[in-house]
């Protein structure tokens, strides 16, 4: 009886060593051949799962972001008060440990590629915003966001928060800890709330 595969599985195994080979060599490293022999595949086994470079590249961007909504969608089933909620959610927006400091770094090589590649044509699509958004509404709705915070310009100045530790934590891990980073959104999270 053939053996069965887990065309998924083998797929994201695929995507875990695009992640390998952009973290040891950036993406100019990631080449099909590359790719392959981390994943110890032959080229036409590789071709047989994507066809193309940037098909593979876009996958492994995707899972990424699969990955960490996967992360908040356990935290949201979680029965948390809704700043408690809104904190946790918020930190897994954030490298805090080596695993999610990997997956940022790869997201950041993958987007320059795709910024580069795709020009005034590429739109991010990390979903953060949005996130940020939902949760502050949640905040509001349950009447634990101050009275008088326009949630739009709220929206934007949390989103850049983030964005902004996020790289702290990339380029300076020493001076910025996961611990730091998390300190310092639970303080400006606590200073948006009554």
């Amino acid at each position: 009886m053939p053996k069965k595969i887990d065309h998924e599985a083998r797929k994201q195994n695929i995507a875990k060593a695009t992640w390998k080979v952009i973290l040891d060599g950036g993406i100019e490293a990631a080449s099909v051949r590359n790719i392959a022999k981390e994943a110890d595949l032959s080229l036409g086994s590789l071709r047989h799962y994507f066809t193309t470079q940037e098909e593979l590249l876009q996958y492994a961007m995707e899972l990424v972001k699969t990955r960490c909504q996967d992360r908040i969608m356990q935290v949201i089933q979680q029965p948390l008060p809704p700043k408690q909620l809104a904190i946790k959610v918020l930190l897994e927006l954030l490298p805090m440990d080596s695993n999610t400091m990997a997956e940022m770094q790869v997201w950041f090589a993958f987007t320059m590629h795709f910024k580069y590649k795709q020009g005034n044509d590429f739109q991010q699509t990390d979903g953060i915003r949005e996130v940020v958004q939902r949760l502050l509404v949640l905040l509001e709705e349950n009447n634990v966001l101050k009275k008088g915070k326009d949630i739009n310009k709220e929206t934007e100045k949390l989103y850049a928060l983030i964005d902004g530790l996020a790289i702290h934590r990339f380029f300076d891990p020493e001076r910025f800890s996961g611990e730091y980073a998390g300190e310092l959104l639970t303080e400006y999270v606590d200073e948006l709330c009554v």
